[in-house]
Formats: C-alpha cells, structure tokens, sequence
C-alpha cells in the first residue's frame, strides 16, 4: 500500500525575513553614523601617552598653514579668522556655559600659536582641552 503525501514541499525561496534584517542594519549603520563626528580638517595631532574621554562641545582647528576652524557640537567646521574666534566662543558660551572646548592643532605650527588660543580660553575662563593621537610603539619595544 502506497502513502501520499498530504502537504507539498514548496520550491519557493521566501527572501522577506532576509530584507528585515538588511533594512535593520541599514538603519543601525544610518543612526550610528550620525553619532561619530568626523574632524574633516586634516591635522597631524602630536602624540601624547594619556587621551581623555572628555566629549567637547566645540572645536578649534589649527591646520599647518595657521588657517583657523571653528565648529559647534554637530557642525561642520567653517573658516574664520583669528579675530572671529573671541565672538565665536562668547556666542556659544551664553549657550551653553558647562561647555569644553576641544583645540585640534597641527604638530607642525609654532607652540605660539597654540599658547594665543589658551590665551583667550583663559581670559573668557572655558574649560580648554587640547586633542593629541595616542604614542604608536613599534612591536619591539616594551614599556
């Protein structure tokens, strides 16, 4: 005696389960990419043993040819003169007082430079950060 089958095995590949999950991680990888905030202008940061975890509010770039950039939480940086930072940093102040400011300065340009922007944060009292990248040791060398 021979038995049938009641129910048949369908040939068709059902791909819905699979675009759910390709249009979540496309929504993670969205999301996540608006939380990282690039520094766009290209300085070579010096190097220091001990970074801090401080999340600055506003940024200021020095780049090797002593152009200056200002930018605010989220922004992107904009060019401004030297005499347009005072009323940059005043304008966000009022803003926001608890504010850390995060100076990017190339490793190339005068400690001059640097000590005319810890100038003004001290004068206008900002909490002042100055960003570094982390030693890179050689696989050779130990501690």
């Amino acid at each position: 005696m021979a038995l049938k089958r009641r129910t048949r095995v369908s040939p068709n590949y059902n791909a819905v389960s699979m675009t759910d999950v390709i249009f979540l991680l496309l929504i993670f990888f969205l999301i996540s990419s608006t939380i990282v905030v690039p520094n766009a202008i290209k300085v070579s940061l010096p190097q220091s043993q001990k970074q801090t975890a401080a999340k600055p509010l506003l940024r200021l770039t020095i780049d090797k040819n002593i152009n200056y950039y200002a930018a605010y939480g989220n922004e992107r940086e904009k060019k401004i003169s030297f005499d347009e930072i005072v009323p940059f940093l005043q304008e966000r102040y009022n803003k926001e007082p608890e504010m850390f400011v995060a100076l990017y300065a190339d490793e190339s340009i005068s400690y001059g430079e640097i000590v005319k922007i810890l100038n003004i944060a001290t004068e206008q009292k900002y909490k002042m950060v100055l960003a570094t990248r982390p030693i890179q040791r050689k696989a050779n060398e130990t501690r």
